[in-house]
């Protein structure tokens, strides 16, 4: 898939900006409008994982080096840029922020968004979640090689539950290895299930893995974070910046990619627009892939 220049042109032309040549990354100079053109480059990529579902948004108004905060309810700045939605169960903290649409997605950087973090749920039915997502962690001491080695074994564990998965870089020194299902489990089932799996390798091989949280006891070992499988634990989106130094990207990869040799720091703001020309998408089939999550034993 690619986008054609047209395309970016016209959301372009459809975004309004205020002080464009504010600058957001100051290490490598990338202002409001470049951070603008890289949401339009990537829109066809980006939006089919974050259209329709409640996000938290990082917004870093004066740049990823100041003050930076979490939006997931509508306030200051956001003026009728995004959509709202009440969610059952969480009423009480107010109508929650989505979008449909490229032009809203563009729109994001007048609000200085540096991370788009969307639920695992698609806002119809906010109750069932549609993917389980495992972000593996290495702790001090470890290689890259460690984190690629790890996702490729989380792989293989859900392969043989007949589960087909995705991953992708973080943006961080991690990577998320995530399965679609149909919209069948509840939210406590898809916890449970990404739960029981963590658990498993961790017995297995406790001198590489770990469930708990715990920094003291994380060094040399990986943490598989299951805890992410919550409706407002939310990872960050495929091919989302981060508001961290680099303006890395959290970049989908083909499982062919995920070996010796991967380097996610090379996926940036100002990279990945020209890396994903003539790419094939990935992560394209996973909206297609019809599969259900075993069941658990509580």
């Amino acid at each position: 898939m690619t986008v054609a220049a047209e395309d970016v042109e016209g959301l372009m032309a459809a975004t309004s900006l205020t002080n464009p040549g504010k600058t957001l990354y100051p290490e490598q100079g990338i202002t409001k409008h470049d951070l603008a053109l890289y949401l339009a480059s990537v829109a066809r990529w980006m939006l089919p994982h974050i259209a329709n579902r409640p996000v938290t948004l990082v917004r870093c108004p004066a740049g990823r080096a100041k003050k930076c905060f979490y939006q997931r309810h509508a306030g200051a700045g956001v003026n009728g840029a995004l959509r709202e939605a009440p969610i059952k169960g969480f009423e009480e903290s107010g109508a929650y922020l989505y979008l449909t649409e490229a032009r809203e997605l563009v729109g994001l950087a007048q609000m200085g968004v540096l991370e788009v973090h969307p639920w695992g749920a698609r806002i119809d039915r906010p109750d069932r979640p549609d993917r389980v997502i495992f972000d593996l962690d290495p702790g001090e001491g470890l290689q890259f090689t460690d984190v690629i080695a790890s996702a490729v074994e989380v792989r293989d564990a859900l392969a043989r539950l007949g589960l087909v998965s995705f991953c992708k870089t973080t943006g961080g020194k991690g990577l998320h290895v995530v399965a679609p299902f149909e919209r069948r489990a509840t939210w406590t089932q898809a916890k449970r299930f990404a739960k029981s799996l963590a658990d498993t390798m961790a017995a297995a091989q406790p001198r590489k893995y770990l469930t708990r949280m715990s920094k003291a006891e994380r060094e040399g070992r990986i943490l598989i974070d299951y805890l992410r499988n919550d409706p407002t634990s939310t990872a960050v989106a495929p091919y989302s910046p981060r508001a961290r130094a680099g303006a890395p990207v959290a970049m989908p990869l083909d499982w062919g990619e995920v070996k010796r040799g991967l380097d996610p720091a090379r996926f940036t703001v100002k990279s990945v627009p020209s890396l994903l020309a003539g790419r094939c998408d990935p992560w394209a089939d996973v909206s297609k892939v019809r599969q259900r999550l075993p069941a658990v034993s509580a």
